[in-house]
């Protein structure tokens, strides 16, 4: 399985700390209006920004985690449920929160099981949205079709040394290819 196709992107958009910080206030600031009782943060990255907003907004907070990935390898071509959704979600108004909306699928997904859970209302939210997400997310602090590099992201350990991700490092030649 490759890893997601990065050919569609246009132009870099390199987020530091301070602009998740800023980003995430953003979402927390549009998501007061929607009075939520829980936020559902998608994991991995997902739970940088949903623990951000719900934590301004004080707020329940539950992670899920459904992903294409294994050990941060691309392996099934549709996410797969890993942490399912709580069942405190039930007659709650919850918001879904991931890092970016890609295709749109992991939100979709998450939020027809938040729904089967029983909440009363279900808005999804991201720091990222990309033009193409489908469905889009209800909520995106920052709208861009370059490729993202969140500050989690950039570097990995392997063997005891902080590398470029391996991932984003072949994204940013594809970029500089064109």
């Amino acid at each position: 399985m490759q890893s997601y196709d990065y050919s569609n992107r246009h132009g870099v958009e390199s987020i530091t700390w301070d602009r998740f910080a800023d980003l995430s206030r953003d979402l927390a600031e549009r998501l007061e209006a929607c009075n939520l009782d829980q936020v559902v943060g998608v994991a991995r990255s997902g739970l940088f920004p949903a623990t951000a907003v719900a934590c301004a907004l004080r707020c329940e907070f539950f992670p899920v985690r459904l992903s294409r990935r294994e050990a941060d390898e691309v392996r099934h071509s549709h996410p797969v449920w890993r942490v399912p959704v709580s069942d405190f979600v039930k007659g709650r108004r919850v918001a879904i929160i991931d890092d970016v909306a890609d295709t749109g699928e992991t939100l979709e997904a998450v939020r027809q099981e938040v729904f089967k859970h029983g909440a009363s209302s279900v808005v999804t939210a991201v720091l990222v949205g990309h033009s193409w997400a489908k469905p889009a997310p209800d909520f995106s602090a920052l709208q861009s079709d370059a490729l993202v590099l969140l500050p989690w992201d950039r570097q990995v350990l392997l063997d005891g040394s902080w590398v470029p991700h391996p991932e984003l490092e072949e994204a940013l030649r594809l970029q500089s290819d064109e």
